[in-house]
């Protein structure tokens, strides 16, 4: 098992269930997430940058 820190640009949602979701989907197509956490806004780009740790697998 390995661990990775990323960062990734999310476009802000409607509503916070569905940046959640979004979220939670960017990161599991890296691997499974550890934890996370929105660290930055720029409302004006209406992004969010997102930080977090997530394992892999290595066969």
């Amino acid at each position: 098992m390995t661990t990775h820190f990323l960062t990734a640009e999310i476009d802000l949602q409607e509503t916070p269930a569905e940046l959640l979701e979004v979220i939670e989907t960017e990161l599991k197509k890296q691997g499974e997430p550890l934890r996370w956490a929105v660290t930055s806004v720029d409302a004006d780009e209406q992004k969010a940058t997102v930080e977090a740790v997530v394992t892999t697998i290595e066969s």
